[in-house]
């Protein structure tokens, strides 16, 4: 019988930079990144998953008064990337930032659409994670996970497009201005989440866009929210094997969270990670977000908690 480290060169998991994970994480089962660019005043960088700016400073740009933004990957990037596999006859997967909040997962479509006119039969295929930051990241636990068993890249592939639908994102922000700004919610409700003292909390719905789903007075109070919604999604003996808590430098909040979770809920193991500047240009400092597989859709979620 073959040993499951053997299997893990069966395909090539390409994520872009929306996706949060350890550098030990994605150095250890080489996974591959494709940059998603973005800007600083105008400035435009190219980001790495350890990247060219450290993540406090580009936090405390943004506290100072600095307007970040992000472009889309190209279709031409993409099909770089892919016919290098395709004339290798190496196997690829790629799992994008959400369909819903960026045109990335379709210019990859247009590229592999592409590639495949040129090589058919190729190996290759993209799942839209329809998440990110750390719902990009859990989703590609997953695709590691189901590689390790012998799978290969379109049955993999197949099993995330159910799966995902399941992988919940949970957000509390301090400021939803940013989102505002960054075309990611409507004026009128980012104002009416920025009342003072009212933390407003978001997850990302069925249509795989951020929506406004809640409030909570205070930040331990937008804490536990999340961890309680956390809780009302999973049956109480249910055993999970990743969580994944991104934050735009607010590593303390996102360890009470981890610690409110880690007392009640039985976890493998919790990520920690910074969001990277892709995500955290859009949601600003002070943003807490919680990634797990819960045991319902998002559909189920959504119809349960808010009768829609």
């Amino acid at each position: 019988m073959r040993k499951a480290a053997e299997y893990m060169s069966t395909f090539t998991i390409l994520v872009d930079t929306s996706c949060d994970l350890p550098r030990e994480y994605i150095e250890k089962h080489s996974i591959q990144i494709i940059p998603i660019p973005f800007n600083i005043d105008g400035i435009q960088h190219s980001f790495g998953n350890w990247q060219e700016i450290k993540d406090k400073e580009f936090y405390n740009a943004l506290r100072d008064g600095s307007v970040a933004g992000t472009a889309l990957i190209n279709p031409e990037a993409y099909a770089r990337v892919f016919s290098e596999y395709a004339e290798r006859g190496e196997s690829l997967l790629a799992i994008t930032l959400s369909g819903g909040l960026s045109g990335t997962y379709q210019n990859s479509v247009i590229a592999l659409d592409e590639v495949r006119g040129k090589y058919p039969g190729c190996d290759i295929y993209s799942v839209d994670s329809v998440n990110a930051a750390g719902g990009v990241g859990l989703l590609t636990t997953l695709a590691v996970k189901k590689r390790s068993e012998g799978l290969g890249a379109g049955e993999t592939a197949a099993w995330l497009e159910d799966k995902k639908n399941s992988c919940l994102a949970l957000f509390t922000v301090d400021d939803l201005m940013y989102l505002h700004r960054g075309g990611r919610l409507s004026k009128l409700s980012a104002v009416a989440g920025s009342i003072i003292g009212i933390k407003p909390l978001l997850n990302v719905a069925p249509d795989a866009t951020l929506k406004l789903k809640d409030k909570s007075r205070g930040r331990k109070g937008s804490l536990e929210r999340l961890f309680n919604q956390m809780k009302r999604s999973l049956k109480p003996d249910t055993k999970l094997d990743t969580v994944i808590i991104s934050h735009t430098d607010c590593v303390s909040d996102a360890e009470k969270l981890a610690a409110m979770i880690k007392s009640s809920v039985n976890i493998r193991e919790i990520f920690i990670e910074m969001m990277g500047p892709v995500i955290g240009a859009h949601v600003g400092p002070g943003a807490v977000a919680l990634f797990f597989e819960a045991d319902m859709t998002r559909v189920e979620y959504e119809k349960r908690f808010y009768g829609k």
